[in-house]
């Protein structure tokens, strides 16, 4: 049987990012022949793939990328299994140039993106490649891409929410305004935008209320319209009061 030294398993290990364990395994199975551990790896890292295509995918990351123009956005969503892959270079380079992907081709949907043409192969092949190479099953969950004629900021908290806004201002306010709404999540951009169930929802919330409190009718409906009102006021983006300064609203900022 041939000696497997470090610098073979170094070698393999350059050729096909696989781990220094898979590396030397292969290179022992394959008695030292370079291009047969090669083609062993490629079979053993596509089974781990498969094994573990069945797993849950409960952690993950957001990312964002803008153009240089500010004219192009877009966040993309890459679940994994734990935590501690979230924060993985290799995870992470993925996930980055998947969003620079979006922005520059702008795929239909998710299927579309996992065939397009990414690396040296396609998505799809790419991110089954580093499942293998990692031992966790990956998912691309879902994207969304922008385009404007004004700008676009961005902000994102933590790798877990990330807002994209399209505004006229200076670059400070667009940042402050996409940090303020992932703070706050508003449903829409001002009260005519909030869809007609959420309303209905809380005025059927505030009417039940009062009159579980006992309200005389001919109250009740100045109470539903008044927490109707608040409730807009609270979800509607340009009538929040601004997260650094809540003296005045976003829309006063």
């Amino acid at each position: 049987m041939a000696a497997i030294t470090a610098a073979m398993v170094k070698e393999l290990r350059e050729k096909t990012d696989a781990p220094m364990m898979e590396c030397k395994k292969a290179l022992t199975e394959a008695d030292g022949d370079m291009a047969r551990a090669e083609e062993i790896l490629r079979v053993k890292l596509g089974g781990k793939a498969s094994k573990a295509a069945s797993r849950v995918t409960a952690e993950g990351l957001v990312c964002l990328n803008v153009s240089d123009d500010a004219k192009l956005g877009a966040l993309v969503e890459v679940n994994c299994e734990t935590d501690f892959v979230a924060k993985n270079e290799d995870f992470i380079n993925f996930v980055n140039d998947l969003t620079k992907l979006v922005v520059e081709t702008n795929p239909a949907d998710v299927d579309a993106l996992n065939a397009t043409a990414f690396r040296d192969g396609t998505v799809e092949t790419v991110r089954a490649a580093l499942v293998g190479k990692i031992g966790e099953n990956l998912s691309v969950r879902r994207f969304q891409r922008f385009e404007t004629t004004d700008k676009l900021a961005s902000y994102n908290h933590g790798g877990r929410i990330g807002v994209l806004v399209e505004h006229s201002g200076s670059d400070e306010v667009g940042k402050d305004l996409a940090m303020h709404v992932a703070a706050t999540r508003p449903q829409a951009l001002d009260a005519n935008g909030v869809p007609a169930a959420l309303i209905e929802a809380e005025r059927s919330v505030a009417k039940q209320k009062a009159e579980e409190e006992g309200k005389p009718a001919n109250i009740i409906e100045k109470i539903v319209e008044g927490s109707v009102a608040k409730y807009l006021k609270e979800v509607a983006l340009v009538s929040q009061p601004f997260v650094k300064d809540d003296k005045q609203t976003v829309e006063q900022m």
